[in-house]
Order: structure tokens, then C-alpha cells, then sequence
């Protein structure tokens, strides 16, 4: 698996200059389209089932909360690592590798789970699969230019994100009558097998051939200056590096919004878990909508205020899910959270895409990961042992109004003069010593930067 040769699977494209047919057009991506699609359909079943396998057992918010906090933790950790790893190896295999690793550790559960349940296996497998989904994330978002090209990431990225929120309108309905039915546990088995079907579709994609694959093995450092590269290059980049610390904040207050949705509902509501399905069905309703009008709201407004007024929403949708005493309130407020997120999201991952050399995009993913994740779970935990003791809604009014504060505060940040690509060639050119330039980036993308 080193990063020599181009190898099977790999073809050469100009990464920068992407292809004129539509996208659903194109064989490769629509391949890698269909694969991530289909994970995240089962990925939904496993995020509405392993809170209730917990809350079923337990009967605790606080207990659901250390779950999603253990989990969040392993991220962290591999996040460390994952870059330089991503950076080394052949990607396409890296991806297949995780999607089998993941099917068999997620399959454990309901064999277990037919001969009773065993809440400490959850506290076992959620942190390696977490891990290893890491991984995947990191590769995930290192093959996307090199399917579709540099001035079609935020088009790419925003199909993606639509068509996997689609998926997770049926997942969590489906999810949340799976586990009405016949327990959370088989809803667990469901998203087992989603990850064997994506490993088996990632076998027909190829990839174009990375910057160093053509003229032999390429360089590699040892894994300190692999870190300290991605770091020197975040750090570097006025907008990214604000983005770290904001959503770093950001992160902390609400990692544990899913906890709190499923917990307010089936506790504070009174309703079941087919509830709890729909309630989220209907929030990745919203996750769609923001995926496909992302791209033409960033074109018009550029990056700074579109993220800046994303978080802002998300913020005041946060803060009034608690209050909400009618389920589909609670829904339409997730709905808005998640569509406003997802625009965040795909704008801050399509701009370090955008301007981060192809052979540091890894090692720069993971850092940015690392960084902003790192009080996450902590974060998640508190929200949760809080909410369970002073209430929901309470919680969820104090962590809205920091979301908002955040926007605010981007506001007297580059952020808020960054257009699309964030800031002016000069700095997007900054490339740490040791990271090879990726020419690409000599000029920004043509149809993506506008600066105030």
C-alpha cells in the first residue's frame, strides 16, 4: 500500500481542470456517489440505534452522552495520525479496508445482542469504529478533487451531501420502526451490511494519479514532520486558521445535539422510538436543502458571509429545540440546524480542498480535524450530564446563544472579508517547507474567488 506507481484503479486526469459532463454523468464519481450514499443510509440506522440500545439499557441521557463522548475521542485520537497516513498509502485501498473493518465491528452488536444486552461491548466498538471512520473521513475528502477537479468541489461536495441526506430521510425512518419492531440491535446489523456494499462499489472507482505517483515513491518524512506540515500550512492560512478556533467552540457545544433531540423526545415528548425516526427524518430534510443550494449561495455571497450566517441559524435553531413542546417544532428545528450546518460544513471542507496542495491534503484534513474536534466530546458529555439534570431546554438556550456568539465573533475575523476561496492568491500559495507546491494553486479557481 505504499504511494509509489500509479497501481490498479488509478487513472491520470488533470485534477484542476474537470471534466465537461455533468457530474452524475461521470462513471467514477457516480460510482463513489452511489457507495457513500449507501453508508450513509445505514450510518443513519446506527445513529438513531446505538443511543437507544443505550437509553433501553440504561435508561440515561448521561450514559447516551458518555457513548457519543468515548466515540468522539477515539476520532480525536486517530485524527492525530490519520493525515500522514492518508498522505502515505493508496487511498482507494485505504477506503476499502475501513468499509470491512467497520462491517464486521458493527456487526458484532446484534449477534451479542441475541443473547442479551451487554452495554459495555457499545463502550468497545463505537471507539474503533470511530477510529477507523476517521480514516475513512480524512481519504473521503482527499479523492473527492481527484474525481471532479478543483472548480467543481463545492458542486461535488454539495451532491454528496444532498444525496446522503436523502438517504438519511429513510434511515432514520426506517431505523426508528426497525427498532419498534425488533429492537435497535437489528437496526445496528442494517448499517454492518451498508459498509460491505460500499467496500464492493469502491472496487470499480478509479482515481486520478496524486502529485509523486508518477515519478516513483514520494517523499517521506518521518510522522512529526508529517504533522508539524499540515499544522504549519493550517496555521499559516488566515481563514482556516480562524475557522479552527471558531469551530473548536463550536464543536464543544454541539456534538451532543442528537443526544439531546432523541432524548427530549422520547422523555421530555413522551413518544416512541418510531417517533424519534421521523423527527429525524425530517431534519435530514433540511440537510438536503442546504446541500443543493450551497454551491449557488456561496457563488453569490462568498464564503465569509455564507458560513458566518450558517452558524448564526444553527445557533438559533439550537436554542429553541428544548422549548419545543410539539414533535414536529422539534423536527422543523432540527431540520434547520442540519440544513445550516451542512452549509457550513461544505463550505469550510470545499475551501481547505480548494487551497491545500494535493500531496498535504491528508496531513492537512487530519490537523484541522484534530484541532477544532478535540473538546468535543468533552463537550458532548457535559451537554448531556446537564441536560439530564437541569433540563433541556435550558441547555439548549445557553448553547444556541454561543453558536450565535461565534458568528458574531467571525465577524471581526478574516472570515468576514473572505470571499469565495477564502483569501488572496499570495496567501493560498503558502506551502510549508518540505510539502511539494501543487501548481493549481498559482491562481485561484476561476469561477470560485471574489474577495471585498
Amino acid at each position: 500500500m505504499g504511494s509509489g506507481g500509479p497501481g490498479r484503479g488509478v487513472r491520470r486526469t488533470d485534477q484542476r481542470s474537470p471534466n465537461g459532463r455533468p457530474l452524475w454523468r461521470q462513471r467514477d464519481f457516480g460510482i463513489f456517489w452511489a457507495a457513500q450514499t449507501l453508508s450513509v443510509l445505514g450510518d443513519s440506522f446506527a445513529l438513531i440505534a446505538l443511543p437507544l440500545l443505550v437509553l433501553q439499557a440504561t435508561g440515561s441521557l448521561a450514559r447516551m452522552g458518555l457513548l457519543t463522548a468515548v466515540g468522539g475521542a477515539a476520532s480525536v485520537l486517530a485524527a492525530v495520525f490519520a493525515g500522514a497516513l492518508v498522505d502515505r498509502v493508496d487511498r482507494r485501498r485505504l477506503l476499502i479496508v475501513c468499509d470491512l473493518v467497520r462491517m464486521v465491528l458493527y456487526g458484532v452488536i446484534p449477534l451479542v445482542w441475541l443473547f442479551g444486552p451487554q452495554v459495555w461491548l457499545l463502550y468497545a466498538v463505537l471507539p474503533l469504529c470511530e477510529a477507523v471512520g476517521m480514516l475513512f473521513a480524512v481519504g473521503y475528502v482527499t479523492v473527492v478533487r481527484s474525481l471532479v477537479g478543483t472548480e467543481r468541489l463545492t458542486e461535488a461536495n454539495g451532491r454528496l451531501n444532498a444525496t446522503a441526506a436523502a438517504a438519511g430521510v429513510l434511515g432514520p425512518l426506517c431505523a426508528g420502526l426497525v427498532a419498534a419492531w425488533t429492537g435497535p440491535a437489528a437496526a445496528v446489523g442494517v448499517d454492518a451490511a451498508s459498509f460491505g456494499v460500499s467496500a464492493a462499489c469502491m472496487l470499480f472507482v478509479r482515481f486520478a494519479a496524486r502529485a509523486g505517483d508518477e515519478g516513483g515513491p514520494a517523499r517521506k518524512g518521518s510522522l512529526w514532520q508529517d504533522l508539524r506540515a499540515g499544522v504549519s500550512f493550517l496555521y499559516g492560512h488566515p481563514v482556516l486558521r480562524s475557522l479552527t478556533a471558531l469551530l473548536f467552540v463550536f464543536s464543544f457545544l454541539t456534538l451532543g445535539m442528537t443526544d439531546l433531540v432523541i432524548y427530549h423526545v422520547k422523555h421530555d415528548l413522551g413518544h416512541d422510538d418510531g417517533t424519534v425516526g421521523t423527527v429525524m427524518a425530517v431534519g435530514a430534510l433540511g440537510t438536503i436543502t442546504g446541500a443543493l443550494v450551497v454551491a449557488r449561495i456561496r457563488r453569490r455571497l462568498g464564503f465569509g458571509p455564507t458560513w458566518t450566517g450558517a452558524v448564526a441559524v444553527c445557533g438559533l435553531a439550537f436554542a429553541g429545540l428544548g422549548w419545543a413542546r410539539d414533535v414536529w417544532v422539534v423536527a422543523a428545528l432540527s431540520a434547520a440546524f442540519l440544513a445550516c450546518g451542512g452549509i457550513a460544513g461544505t463550505c469550510s471542507m470545499s475551501l481547505r480542498q480548494e487551497v491545500t496542495p494535493e500531496p498535504l491534503l491528508g496531513r492537512l484534513t487530519s490537523a484541522f480535524w484534530t484541532l477544532h474536534y478535540s473538546a468535543a466530546p468533552i463537550g458532548a458529555a457535559i451537554l448531556t450530564w446537564a441536560a439530564e439534570r437541569r433540563g433541556t431546554a435550558p441547555v439548549g438556550l445557553v448553547a444556541g446563544a454561543f453558536c450565535v456568539l461565534i458568528a458574531v465573533a467571525a465577524l471581526f475575523t478574516p472570515i468576514r472579508r473572505s470571499g469565495a476561496a477564502g483569501l488572496p492568491a499570495r496567501a493560498a500559495r503558502r506551502v510549508p517547507r518540505g510539502s511539494a507546491p501543487d501548481p493549481g494553486l498559482a491562481q485561484p479557481p476561476p469561477d470560485s474567488v471574489r474577495h471585498e
